[in-house]
């Protein structure tokens, strides 16, 4: 079961407009808007003659996000055994450049491969499974209050308990999409805000504040200031009722640890490729459990294969006891063969092998954009 080839295949997928049902698109953030995404499949061949697959998001251009993949990371497993998990991440260290993600989702194509050759699913890899289905949380992006409503409409017709929404342009607006969204459901939705780093400290205070003194339950504020700086997330947290989170602070090593030492915040935002695979994912779960900081899991706009992963790590990781984020029901396809059914906001943790999911070629090669 050594692997014999490693390639990298780039696909876009539309998200269906706002205006239809369950759709999302333009998705507004603070740093820009996403009608069309593009992400990166990974394919690691093995002399049993079976593929695994892994998905990523390409920060990086398509170009450049493949070379890395099939020229750095595929040398050092090209030859190798797809269970030397751990001897395989731990070989990348370069002291200017972070290959972690690039890694992690090679490593996911890895685990794919290696649960199929044992006939286990990932989960059972990974120490085996708490629960049978996950739940996940409604996601959207910066709209007027007005459209806003109709989200927050949508998130409960589709039995979801929370919303999270995306911040950051103008902290006065980002309170009246929440006033307005929690005047439409009832005080029944849970709110997650995520400005992405756009708010100064103070900016931050007023938006917690104003939320708490209208009743408003804010499940957390997703790293409100900017990354590396443990001491302005201890100050929020002694400042404000409203729970602090961060999300890019733990992509970074010891991040997270330094966070949960300071008592400076009360959540996290996780994501298994960043972190750099499964193994990684689970030290971050177990950093976060010891420090008793509650755990959600990131959305980049995953497609089948890396929701599926999500599944995988989150069934298996007791520590991740937030629903994780998706704009799953929102794409407008996917590559996989039989697509996730989202259903009372929950969706069934796979039972086959590997990560449970199987590519369609076919819609492989009609999304394929390079």
């Amino acid at each position: 079961m050594n692997v014999t080839d490693v390639s990298a295949i780039p696909v876009a997928m539309d998200v269906r407009p706002e205006s239809e049902p369950d759709g999302l698109a333009p998705y507004v953030t603070n740093h820009g808007q996403v009608e069309t995404m593009e992400r990166m499949l990974i394919r690691v061949d093995t002399d049993s003659g079976v593929t695994g697959w892994g998905e990523m998001r390409s920060s990086l251009a398509l170009e450049t996000t493949a070379s890395v993949i099939e020229h750095d990371v595929a040398a050092e497993l090209i030859g190798r055994s797809v269970a030397d998990v751990e001897a395989f991440t731990d070989d990348f260290f370069y002291e200017y450049l972070d290959v972690g993600p690039f890694v992690g989702g090679v490593e996911m194509a890895m685990h794919d491969a290696l649960g199929k050759i044992r006939g286990v699913p990932v989960h059972e890899l990974l120490g085996g499974t708490t629960r049978e289905t996950v739940e996940f949380a409604y996601c959207v992006g910066i709209l007027s209050p007005e459209d806003s409503r109709e989200h927050a409409r949508r998130a409960l017709e589709g039995g979801f308990s929370v919303l999270k929404t995306k911040a950051g342009r103008d902290w006065r607006e980002d309170v009246n999409r929440i006033l307005a969204m929690d005047d439409e459901a009832d005080g029944e939705l849970a709110f997650r805000l995520d400005p992405n780093q756009g708010w100064t400290p103070e900016e931050a205070v007023r938006v917690g504040a104003a939320l708490e003194d209208a009743g408003v339950y804010c499940q957390y504020l997703e790293q409100p200031v900017r990354i590396d700086s443990v001491g302005t997330y201890e100050s929020l947290r002694h400042r404000l009722r409203t729970p602090v989170a961060i999300n890019e602070d733990t992509y970074f090593d010891r991040n997270l640890f330094e966070h949960g030492a300071a008592g400076a915040v009360d959540c996290a935002v996780i994501d298994v490729v960043p972190a750099g695979g499964f193994r990684a994912a689970k030290r971050l779960a177990g950093v976060a459990d010891d420090a008793g900081i509650s755990l959600a899991h990131h959305n980049a706009f995953d497609l089948g294969i890396k929701t599926a992963a999500v599944l995988h790590l989150t069934a298996s990781t007791p520590a991740i006891n937030l629903p994780p984020d998706t704009i799953y029901y929102a794409w407008e396809d996917d590559v996989i063969t039989e697509p996730f059914e989202v259903e009372d906001a929950e969706i069934a943790v796979p039972d086959g092998p590997g990560l449970g999911v199987e590519v369609d070629e076919e819609k492989l090669e009609e999304y394929r954009i390079d």
